[in-house]
């Protein structure tokens, strides 16, 4: 008796190991999946921009990185004491002017050298959905609470979505052609767009997608997390106290599926270790004095010691 639908999904051809280097973009699913990789000490480098909702963000930053487009004073602004650039998350904000000319300046370059050297591009795509600032023009990656008024907000066409991302894979490999392009759908619901809204903006990203990566095989893949999320696990234990976010264990899930279709099967046993590792520095003893803990961190000492005369390249601090 079948009391799941489960989703297929064919192993890539060219996995991650321990020698990949991982760059990860876009919606906040995308962090899900990089603090996995993170926790594992994969070679990752995670959203230098913070979390960015739509295509057109991403392809901004893509470009500006590329191209070299440094951010001058006149890109930036003031709000409630706070700096802030309409092109990034508000954790990228600062609290003067040339502080966040220096983050913003500095996260070019660092998505520059992501971009140059990666073995693996995993792109998330949350929304369809933008907000285009009424004053100048332009659509924003993020509105930093300033006022709502001066915004207007629209549906980003599918044909507008799929030529996004084709500039952004030509920008790619323009200065990297043997990466490996992993597109992904957030399967956060963004609800506040409205139920049908969420709907139809879901509808137009898995179409460009689809599209883009048809266009563009074997560069481009398509992982499906937001298939997962609706068919695999269609059950609100699955997500968080706001009905919105997956819940840890569905977070554990999809990642194991990525596990299973994505990292080589020679980096697995050395996964086993690093999580036995990670889980005794994660360890908080009841005394953290007594004989048997100072012996279990001499221990553990030992262990990494060996471990990393094995893999030098796997930092524990």
């Amino acid at each position: 008796m079948k009391l799941q639908t489960i989703v297929s999904i064919e192993k890539s051809s060219v996995p991650i190991d321990y020698g990949s280097r991982i760059l990860l973009l876009g919606s906040c699913f995308v962090e899900n999946i990089g603090r996995k990789l993170e926790y594992f000490k994969f070679q990752t480098t995670q959203n230098p921009f913070g979390i960015l909702f739509h295509p057109l963000a991403i392809e901004n930053l893509v470009e500006r990185a590329v191209t070299n487009q440094i951010y001058k004073k006149e890109e930036i602004f003031e709000h409630a004491g706070i700096w802030h650039c309409f092109d990034t998350h508000s954790d990228v904000s600062a609290e003067s002017e040339n502080e966040l000319l220096e983050k913003l300046n500095q996260g070019l370059e660092k998505t520059r050298e992501a971009l140059e050297n990666a073995t693996h591009i995993i792109i998330t795509l949350g929304t369809a959905w933008v907000y285009r600032n009424n004053e100048t023009k332009k659509i924003v990656a993020n509105c930093h609470k300033v006022p709502q008024r001066e915004f207007s907000k629209e549906l980003l066409i599918v044909e507008k979505i799929r030529s996004s991302l084709e500039k952004m894979i030509n920008l790619i490999t323009s200065v990297n052609q043997k990466t490996q392009i992993v597109f992904t759908i957030s399967p956060v619901r963004h609800l506040k767009d409205g139920f049908v809204e969420n709907q139809r903006s879901k509808a137009h990203l898995i179409s460009s997608v689809y599209k883009t990566t048809s266009n563009f095989v074997p560069l481009t893949s398509y992982f499906p997390s937001y298939e997962i999320m609706m068919d695999e696990l269609r059950d609100y234990r699955f997500y968080g106290k706001d009905m919105v976010h997956p819940n840890n264990l569905a977070i554990d899930y999809i990642w194991e599926k990525f596990t299973s279709t994505w990292i080589s099967p020679k980096s697995c046993p050395i996964m086993v270790e690093v999580d036995q590792l990670q889980k005794g520095l994660l360890h908080r003893p009841f005394n953290p004095n007594s004989e048997e803990h100072q012996k279990f961190k001499t221990s553990l000492e030992t262990k990494i010691e060996r471990f990393q005369e094995k893999y030098p390249f796997i930092k524990f601090r």
